[in-house]
């Protein structure tokens, strides 16, 4: 009697079962980056789309990833069976092997509204000054910091296109940044937060001395804001039109509903949506003479969907996006992101939960 048995498959079928036991470690280099790049992708869209739609008017709209669950199952079966004949006519013995896998990946994605407080948290209330200036103590550029969070400083107006109507910045507030951005740059602005009678309070270090130029754009600020350090160099830093006292930075900063619609109303519509009167004519033009007036972030329309773009949108019948070869947009587009973290000034939000039950 002889057993034709294909011992090698059944061996093979065997370990790709028990190896298989446990997937949850192999699961989690993919799944932190896709996952990552997923969420980051959708938070962009969802961005540069509510820009879109308040160019139109329209009202923004946010939803946020509370929680991601992803169960994966893997089962394994091996089955064998076998037949003894002993008649002459008929094969001596014969051997049956068989084998069967599945997989199954099934997440589950909890979507969280911005409404509700956290709605008005986020959008309308204005950016704390102290935090625009922990962005500048962390290198971020002082000039592009505030030109996009600051509606004015110590009575300093900056430019405002909100409503689809320019209005011009003072004559002084660009040189002001241009000189806050050198001081930056050569290590003498510094920024403190203290407790002072239960809440904090920005400390704005401004020194000089170190070099001509810093020594001139120090005395240039100090006239221009109308500032005389307190003791040890301080200036305090408060949100408001005009400061209470010399020793004071009043920074009127925008809410991120306000950074929104200035960043929006410099995307060029098509021209039958402005003639219909579907949007307004664009408060920031490309060919502005200054590259300050120009638009904070450059975004383009078209009938069809750009190829390679940085990130793209639909809206009505166009496309709207940002080019992903525009390294300043997408720098300035970069900030949005932060800029909504910091508009939370209450309770701090939890980031999503990512569960990945394996069996």
């Amino acid at each position: 009697m002889t057993c034709r048995k294909p011992a090698s498959a059944l061996a093979l079928l065997c370990l790709a079962v028990a190896g298989c036991g446990s997937i949850g470690p192999g699961t989690v280099p993919r799944d932190r980056t896709g996952y990552i790049t997923a969420v980051a992708e959708s938070w962009k869209e969802q961005t540069l789309l509510n820009v879109v739609r308040m160019r139109y008017g329209d009202a923004p709209s946010f939803v946020d990833v509370s929680s991601v669950i992803s169960a994966y199952t893997f089962q394994g079966q091996v089955s064998a069976s076998g037949q003894i004949n002993t008649g002459d006519a008929s094969p001596a013995g014969t051997a049956l092997f068989g084998g069967a896998t599945s997989y199954s990946d099934r997440p589950t994605i909890t979507y969280t509204p911005l409404s509700g407080d956290r709605f008005s948290r986020s959008l309308l209330r204005p950016i704390p000054p102290s935090a625009i200036f922990e962005l500048i103590q962390a290198g971020f550029p002082a000039d592009l910091v505030l030109r996009i969070t600051a509606r004015g400083i110590n009575g300093l107006s900056n430019r405002s296109s909100l409503g689809g109507e320019a209005r011009e910045a003072d004559p002084d507030f660009y040189e002001v940044l241009a000189a806050l951005r050198r001081l930056q740059l050569s290590g003498e602005v510094s920024l403190r937060v203290e407790k002072r009678e239960g809440e904090d309070v920005g400390l704005v270090l401004i020194s000089g001395g170190r070099t001509e130029q810093s020594n001139r754009d120090l005395q240039f600020l100090l006239q221009k804001l109308h500032l005389k350090p307190g003791e040890g160099g301080e200036i305090k830093l408060v949100f408001g039109i005009l400061p209470r006292s010399e020793s004071e930075i009043a920074v009127l900063s925008r809410s991120m509903l306000g950074v929104l619609l200035e960043v929006g109303n410099g995307i060029v519509v098509p021209d039958a949506d402005i003639a219909e009167g579907k949007a307004m004519p664009p408060g920031r033009r490309a060919e502005a003479p200054d590259p300050r007036d120009r638009p904070l972030v450059q975004i383009y329309s078209g009938a069809s969907q750009p190829a390679g773009a940085y990130a793209a949108v639909r809206y009505q019948d166009s496309w709207y996006w940002i080019a992903d070869k525009d390294f300043a947009s997408k720098r300035v587009f970069t900030f949005l992101m932060l800029f909504f973290s910091l508009a939370e000034t209450g309770v701090t939000p939890q980031p999503p939960l990512v569960t990945i039950p394996a069996n």
